[in-house]
């Protein structure tokens, strides 16, 4: 009788096993084909792109965002004159620049925020892009400021966070049909597949994140340059955010990537634009 039941117990569990199995195939379809079908070409790099979001979304959601992100670092700074620098450099970057191609023209806001201590600038999705008064104090020269705003720029117009927000639903897709494929209420053990498809979304994520700083710095160096900008300047930024202590610890678990290997990667797309040289020209 127990060998009976035993083996009756058996093919349950491997009934239930291939169920699992089975819903965690369709899970992982599902999102890939979803995640696939989301594709928008960018109107100012001409690439196919795969994102979650409109632009209209994208502006609604960095709206709603900001007061949340503002109140943060400690509200928008009440020096005036800081306030209307910030909007006039990152006004005319984006009116004399391919940015003004990007359907978030009209709706980019610059601000600069009261935040003595962090040194830090980051751009909400749709245009709302904050730099603190502490990275600010760093600063010697205009082009400096453009640089930041540059980039921040960059990463609106390239739609770092529609994309960002697409890759998550894939990775958390797949990642939730991993842990139902493999983790068995019985077996204590399967608990540690789970962890590690969890983890390898994690490094998924952050991996992307460093692509897409990168990828900012790159077109944020055209955009300074056409809006009469001296693009040398954002290597100026990056010596301060070295000496700042932006490049301790392990480059590879980090969000950016560390700025002595920027200032590479920066040359070389000041070299593209300015295959002869930078003019003497522009605005340091």
């Amino acid at each position: 009788m127990y060998e009976q039941n035993q083996g009756s117990g058996s093919r349950r569990g491997c009934n239930l096993g291939g169920g699992r199995l089975l819903i965690a195939l369709v899970v992982a379809a599902i999102s890939v084909i979803t995640y696939l079908s989301q594709s928008q070409v960018n109107p100012v790099t001409g690439e196919k792109q795969r994102v979650a979001l409109s632009a209209e979304q994208e502006i609604a959601l960095g709206l709603q965002a900001a007061p949340e992100m503002e109140q943060q670092f400690g509200g928008e700074d009440r020096d005036q004159r800081l306030e209307q620098l910030v909007e006039r450099v990152g006004s005319a970057i984006v009116e004399k620049s391919d940015a003004r191609k990007s359907p978030y023209v009209g709706h980019f806001d610059f601000h600069a925020l009261a935040d003595a201590q962090t040194i830090n600038a980051f751009a909400l999705p749709g245009g709302q892009i904050y730099i603190t008064r502490a990275l600010l104090s760093k600063m010697t020269t205009e082009g400096q400021l453009a640089g930041v705003l540059g980039h921040e720029i960059g990463h609106v117009v390239l739609r770092h966070s529609a994309e960002r927000i697409a890759q998550q639903q894939l990775t958390q897709g797949l990642t939730g049909a991993a842990v139902l494929a493999t983790y068995d209420p019985d077996n204590p053990s399967s608990r540690s597949n789970a962890a590690v498809a969890a983890l390898i979304s994690q490094l998924i994520t952050l991996k992307y994140g460093r692509g897409d700083e990168l990828e900012s710095d790159k077109i944020g160096v055209k955009f300074m340059a056409q809006a009469g900008y001296d693009p040398r300047s954002m290597i100026d930024v990056m010596k301060i955010l070295a000496e700042s202590g932006g490049a301790g610890g392990p480059e590879f678990f980090k969000t950016h990537p560390n700025p002595e290997n920027r200032i590479e990667e920066i040359n070389r797309a000041i070299k593209e634009v300015f295959p002869n040289g930078v003019p003497g020209n522009l605005k340091k």
